[in-house]
């Protein structure tokens, strides 16, 4: 009896900017088996030597992924999917807004090179300011709309219910909540759909609890700032992308808010905003429209005319660089 040769490609994943964020998302994607990952940084050596300490735990967290760090971007050729984490930090003090003039130049030269050698590769964009950065992946790939998005709402919808998790004493899993709009303070957290086990939490918590638990949802990564002095969050970011990266490559279909480009949904064009989304193999495959009330409605247009304005801004900043 004879067997055949399995031919089996494993999913290739680029992680641009080997910082916290970039490192950490590393560690995530192959320690959760998903997919080999080359991590690309322009200070050399660096992630070289964040690629072989990860490859050296492979036996000690019992997977076989691949791990290979370059300041190269031609290795990183046949990508599948590409995550650009590039960019300054937040630091004590800044808002997302204040990183619009540095990250611009460093996301699209980061999109330009990773387009030329992966072509046909679905864009996560993490760098602040997020839809900004998103807008300019999406405008310099000259990618379809379905296969550019940023990482947001996963990450303060994560927010939200923990901090709902912890003042009711509850059981994290349990809860459930999603945030749309714009990754920073004009952020729309739904308090008004937020359940525990099924249970609204307009059942559970006053009016005045669940405002002070939508606030600190807004101000969630500069509160971790403001502690950490040195740096910003790092872990549940990456957390919250390989998520995506997981729907994505598995085509598992999960219904996840991202920042998505619209075209009409929601009345609102030509802007990337934090909307639910279902994510499989192609990308986004639907945007789904949920019903909100007047005042849910007139913060994410909000949100969508602050970004509006910041993209311009950026635009005419690359323009006279």
């Amino acid at each position: 009896m004879s067997f055949l040769p399995i031919s089996y490609k494993s999913p290739r994943v680029t992680v641009i900017g080997a910082g916290r964020v970039g490192s950490t998302l590393a560690q995530r994607i192959i320690e959760k088996n998903l997919a080999d990952v080359i991590l690309l940084d322009i200070i050399e050596g660096m992630p070289q030597g964040l690629a072989l300490d990860l490859l050296e735990a492979r036996g000690l967290e019992l997977h076989n992924r691949n791990i290979k760090g370059t300041n190269n971007y031609a290795e990183t050729a046949n990508s599948d999917l590409v995550v650009i984490t590039a960019g300054f930090p937040r630091k004590p003090g800044m808002t997302r807004d204040d990183l619009l003039k540095v990250n611009s130049k460093i996301v699209v030269e980061a999109a330009k090179n990773a387009i030329f050698y992966s072509p046909d590769a679905i864009f996560i964009v993490v760098t602040n300011p997020l839809e900004v950065m998103t807008y300019l992946t999406w405008e310099n790939t000259g990618l379809p709309k379905h296969k550019v998005m940023g990482m947001a709402g996963v990450l303060d919808s994560a927010r939200f219910e923990t901090f709902i998790a912890l003042e009711l004493g509850v059981l994290p899993a349990d809860v459930k909540a999603m945030v749309l709009g714009s990754h920073g303070d004009l952020m729309l957290p739904l308090a008004s759909s937020a359940t525990v086990n099924g249970i609204p939490i307009t059942e559970l918590l006053d009016a005045e609890t669940i405002e002070k638990l939508v606030e600190r949802t807004r101000k969630g990564g500069a509160e971790i700032v403001e502690l950490m002095h040195t740096g910003g969050a790092f872990f549940a970011p990456a957390s919250a992308t390989s998520l995506m990266i997981e729907s994505i490559l598995l085509n598992q279909s999960r219904i996840l808010p991202v920042a998505a480009y619209l075209q009409g949904e929601y009345g609102l064009n030509d802007v990337f905003l934090g909307v639910p989304c279902r994510l499989g193999s192609a990308g986004i495959e639907k945007i789904l429209e949920v019903n909100l009330n007047d005042t849910e409605k007139a913060t994410l247009h909000t949100s969508a005319d602050s970004i509006v304005n910041h993209i311009n801004t950026a635009k005419a900043i690359l323009k006279n660089q």
